[in-house]
């Protein structure tokens, strides 16, 4: 039997998602069902001086409306931080209450104050607009950049400050900058982006009074944590009487990941009035109160010697946390940002230090690529000005500071297994015709045009693994993964992960997997997940964590399927365990033609005797049944890497920045199934180009979204992208038996700088922030031509 893996094999998801047969959270409807609408503070900033509800319950089919009183008085928790980081001095980070309905302060516009429940959507929002608040608006703070100078917004944290974090040695690096001929210094934002994934945020609430169990239908990435969070923290109901189901989920990017206000609510809502409750997010509340992503305002240096060897690195960063600090905020701009800071090359000396501070504005979680886009922004953007000031070419100063032997030891932290960084490089070159682009430049200089090349060299850590020198820091918190291999007597297999697909083709890849691993054709295998129900707890789907972690549970659980059937085998047969192989399938006796299927041994698993008159197969110790439970802990990250290059127009009349070029060449290992990953590189890509050409999440000086619908934050459409280039290298990861790393995130986390680099390289090394929109090209376009005169 030919294997699957490798193989571009057509997503089984496809026939449901294109005959209309998904089942997202906004389709189910249960009997008796209610309607929920949440009342949001229209200020950034204020305290709740009095909250009436009197004349909204009057109105038209209102069955209840509950407010942050009842929410605290029933002892609900609020949200929270899901990781603990100590600052530089060793003190706890702080992190202020965010409850599900606030009762004495608003922090955002967003924040929830009440929720209205209504027999009709329509009932629900016009009781809504009767619900009275009145406010003492106090002064916001919304600069990032400001924030540890503003007002103190929430009680007892000083200049906002959440925590002080440093990773690195300040001495070593001092040393380093001392001994170096030049200092390459840079000043940047990552500006804040909004994820909108297709599919808002919605969730559908049941209590069933008789065996007191509520059931939480939500657009969740992980809803075992979910549930691990509203039952241990949140105090919605014990776990065992909560029950979570995230259907088909239409994107995510991260933004799923958290538990938010309104699954936690509706939950405790739906107890509260023995009825079913149903909430939509319109998109200008997912506007408002999804997690944002990003929002850095750093400042780095690079040292370097003349010939350009690097002998040092530093960054000082402010991380806007929002609001409130939620499950992924801490360890984004600190453990998944820090790390990956040196990026991909030999540096003796670093650190970087992360200030992250509160504002009133929407929180700030992960965002695709989690703290990896921030990092390699910041050391691609210095490279490329080194590359500039130094007069060396931008791919051979890359090509001089990679390193060659692996495993390679990082200086901060990482140990990186697998790679070939110089062969990535080649071969994006050759993609690229990287040689003929100044004759490229010239054509488009006899245009009236400025064309530019950017080169991005990058690195991720995936699946967040307890690696030793992570631990060491005090962020050892290995997020393994579970599978659940079950075969049915007649020879199905259902595959139970605790990983979660919302376009990650898990349903196909997965399969594959399970397919060449225990010879079963890929149509008999099913891939059930998103239910707590169901299978073993889980951590859900985040960090391109999926293949590499989940994935190899399930090649575990396989592996034991196997090694039951080699000893049923042998049973039925009467051989030694140890002569029976398994091959395609099949159970064979070596040396001899007795052999069995996998449904055959399968089938005896289940009903011993039945076709061999009454003899059990079953060997001493081994219970009937053919199923196996797989918890895998990865001993390290992977570490996809890859080298891409984009080529830019600029029209000087009119600022526009036409992206003519892009090439992407990875490494992510063994390749599953390329035609998933390309995919996958397709949107990582168009997100990426997105934070560098278009989107950014604005606040006026007063808390306002001024980028709150899709007339003002500007997302990329497919004519702003030119057909992409993707090649691959492949070096195996050595910390797992399929050889595989992440890939879902890559395009996220190389495109803002290679196009950047590109954008920046055309208007002859100034500076522009992201999004590089017409305007602020413009301005740069006539600052580039009155430099250029005076040089005349």
């Amino acid at each position: 039997m030919a294997s699957l893996v490798g193989s571009r094999v057509e997503r089984k998801e496809d026939k449901r998602f294109l005959t209309g047969k998904g089942r997202y959270t906004a389709d189910i409807n249960l009997a008796n069902q209610t309607y929920a609408i949440f009342v949001r503070s229209p200020h950034a900033r204020a305290s709740i001086k009095k909250l009436n509800i009197d004349k909204a319950l009057k109105s038209s089919g209102v069955v209840s409306i509950l407010t942050g009183k009842e929410i605290a008085d029933d002892k609900i928790g609020g949200l929270i931080a899901g990781w603990a980081i100590r600052s530089e001095d060793g003190t706890e980070m702080k992190c202020p209450g965010n409850p599900p309905l606030a009762k004495d302060n608003v922090n955002f516009v967003g924040d929830p104050v009440a929720v209205v429940i209504a027999e009709s959507l329509a009932e629900a929002k016009e009781a809504a607009e009767k619900v009275e608040v009145d406010y003492k608006v106090l002064k916001a703070v919304t600069s990032t950049a400001d924030a540890m100078n503003g007002d103190t917004i929430h009680e007892g944290i000083d200049k906002n400050l959440c925590f002080d974090w440093l990773l690195g040695d300040r001495q070593k690096v001092k040393e380093a900058f001392d001994k170096a001929d030049k200092v390459i210094s840079i000043d940047i934002i990552n500006n804040r982006l909004i994820p909108n994934a297709m599919e808002p945020r919605a969730c559908v609430a049941d209590y069933n009074a008789a065996s007191e169990e509520i059931t939480l239908y939500t657009t969740s990435q992980n809803p075992h944590l979910s549930r691990l969070i509203m039952s241990a923290f949140g105090n919605v109901a014990p776990e065992h009487k909560l029950r979570v189901v995230a259907p088909d989920v239409g994107g995510g990017f991260g933004s799923k990941i958290n538990v938010y206000n309104e699954d936690i609510v509706c939950s405790w809502a739906a107890k509260k009035i023995n009825r079913a409750i149903k909430w939509v997010a319109e998109r200008s509340e997912s506007f408002l109160t999804d997690i944002h992503g990003r929002d850095h305002v750093t400042h780095a240096e690079l040292a370097v010697t003349k010939d350009g060897k690097f002998l040092g690195f530093k960054n000082e960063t402010i991380a806007n946390l929002g609001a409130y600090a939620r499950v992924f905020g801490t360890v984004t701009p600190t453990y998944l940002f820090g790390p990956c800071a040196t990026g991909v090359y030999e540096i003796p000396a670093a650190y970087t230090n992360v200030k992250a501070v509160y504002t009133n504005t929407a929180p700030v979680d992960a965002y695709r690529g989690a703290g990896r886009p921030e990092a390699t922004y910041t050391i691609e953007r210095l490279v490329e000005k080194a590359s500039m000031e130094l007069g060396i070419d931008k791919t051979e100063l890359r090509i001089k500071n990679f390193p060659t032997a692996f495993p390679f030891k990082q200086t901060l932290v990482h140990t990186v297994d697998s790679g070939d960084y110089v062969a990535g490089m080649e071969k994006a070159k050759q993609m690229a015709d990287y040689k003929g682009f100044e004759a490229r430049r010239r054509e488009s200089e006899a245009k009236g045009k400025l064309r530019g090349i950017g080169v991005t060299s990058y690195f991720e850590a995936c699946g967040i693994a307890p690696s030793a020198a992570v631990m060491s820091l005090g962020c050892g918190v290995g997020l393994w993964e579970s599978a659940e291999v079950r075969f049915n007597p007649t020879g199905q297999v259902t595959v139970y992960t605790g990983s979660h697909s919302h376009g990650q083709s898990h349903q196909t890849t997965f399969a594959q997997i399970a397919a060449d691993e225990l010879g079963v054709p890929i149509e008999n295998i099913d891939i059930v997940h998103g239910d707590t129900d169901k299978g073993t707890f889980g951590m859900g789907t985040y960090g391109s964590r999926s293949l590499a972690v989940g994935g190899i549970a399930i090649v575990n659980a396989c592996k034991k399927i196997v090694e039951k059937g080699k000893r049923v085998t042998a049973k039925m047969l009467e051989a030694n365990p140890e002569d029976v192989e398994f091959k395609d399938g099949e159970f064979i006796v070596s040396k001899s033609n007795k052999k069995k299927t996998i449904g055959e041994v399968a089938f005896a698993c289940y009903l011993p005797g039945v076709r061999d008159e009454m003899k059990s197969p079953l060997p001493e110790g081994d219970e009937p049944g053919l199923k196996e439970t797989s918890f895998y802990d990865p001993s390290n990250f992977s570490f996809p890497a890859g080298t891409h290059i984009a080529e830019v127009e600029i029209d000087p009349e009119t600022g526009h920045v036409k992206l003519e070029k892009y090439t992407a060449c990875d490494d992510f290992g063994r390749i599953i199934n390329p035609m998933v990953v390309e995919g996958q590189v397709h949107g990582g890509l168009a997100q990426g180009i997105g934070q560098a050409l278009y989107e950014n999440a604005e606040y006026d000086e007063t808390g306002q979204l001024m980028t709150g619908s899709y007339m003002d934050y500007t997302m990329p459409r497919a004519d702003n992208f030119p057909e992409f280039n993707i090649g691959y290298t492949c070096t195996h990861a050595t910390t797992n038996p399929l050889g595989v790393k992440g890939c879902g995130e890559a395009g996220a986390i190389a495109a803002p700088p290679t196009v950047m680099n590109a954008v920046i390289d055309a208007l002859g090394g100034q500076e522009v922030t992201m999004p590089a929109t017409a305007e602020k090209v413009w301005k740069a376009c006539k600052n580039l031509k009155k430099s250029n005169s005076k040089a005349a």
